[in-house]
């Protein structure tokens, strides 16, 4: 009660047939795979990306800090 049997089966594959035809169930299909083969080459790129820990990020030097003004003669005769 309740299952889907085989006649269901079929009967459903024949009403989606129809709606749909034949050359858009296997446009779809080949879509969708597409649509794998893509994740599954960008999780692989995503593992050959070389990973830079933590620590060597924080041992980069600031950049230098600009030397303060001399005072100048003018400056002293004042």
């Amino acid at each position: 009660m309740g299952g889907l049997s085989l006649p269901h089966l079929i009967v459903l594959a024949l009403v989606v047939l129809v709606l749909f035809g034949r050359g858009r169930i296997s446009e779809m299909m080949g879509d969708f795979g597409k649509g794998i083969k893509s994740f599954k080459q960008g999780m692989t790129d995503e593992d050959n990306k070389p990973i830079v820990p933590p620590a060597q990020i924080q041992q980069q030097a600031p950049p230098p800090a600009s030397p303060a003004p001399q005072p100048t003669s003018t400056d002293q005769a004042q």
